[in-house]
């Protein structure tokens, strides 16, 4: 069962992900051109990309237990997940921007004053690497090993980047935590006391 649905997805192509990331970034931003998104259109529109952008970290960070605990691999589509969700963060970003802060002066003051939009900006620094490089001719230049470590700044900007969730939110919400646990979990996966219960259960 396991390995026909992993010949299923050898078999599918990965370009479709980057066309449905462009639809959803120009849809969000025409329905908020054309009214569609509430009283404040910049508001919501940065709320979604930023969740869509999380939930993608999320996906993107659970390939490796998958195939570890299910054999499921998705690995081929490790890559257009994390750069769509690189994407979805620089629109998130870019909204903020050009569209909430829109005085320069501002958006610096906010960087170093405001710990939410410290955070959230220190996770997308770290995502700025990981996108720059998620290409064979890296791999090549650094070599495996030193890419593979370089890329552990996932880590990092994933836990920053629900901590700014989190950060964000108004009172007590249960959403913005289930992402961090979440995160936690994934994390915590990957310790060789994960490894061991794998082995154990297989």
């Amino acid at each position: 069962m396991v390995q026909s649905l992993n010949t299923v997805l050898r078999r599918l192509p990965i370009w479709p992900l980057y066309v449905l990331c462009a639809l959803y970034i120009v849809q969000l931003f025409v329905r908020g051109v054309i009214g569609q998104l509430g009283v404040d259109p910049v508001k919501a529109m940065e709320h979604a990309l930023g969740e869509k952008a999380l939930w993608l970290l999320i996906v993107t960070l659970t390939v490796t237990p998958l195939r570890t605990w299910t054999g499921i691999t998705l690995l081929r589509f490790r890559r257009a997940l994390g750069l769509i969700t690189f994407f979805l963060a620089l629109a998130h970003f870019t909204v903020w921007l050009v569209l909430d802060v829109q005085i320069l002066s501002q958006i610096w003051a906010d960087i170093l004053k405001r710990p939410y939009v410290t955070v959230g900006f220190a996770a997308f620094l770290l995502m700025l690497p990981l996108a720059v490089t998620s290409n064979a001719a890296s791999i090549r230049r650094m070599g495996a090993g030193s890419w593979r470590r370089l890329h552990k700044l996932i880590y990092p900007s994933a836990v920053l980047a629900a901590v700014h969730f989190v950060m964000l939110a108004k009172g007590f919400q249960i959403e913005p935590l289930i992402y961090l646990g979440i995160i936690a979990i994934l994390l915590a996966s990957r310790l060789p006391i994960g490894r061991w219960r794998a082995a154990i259960l297989s």
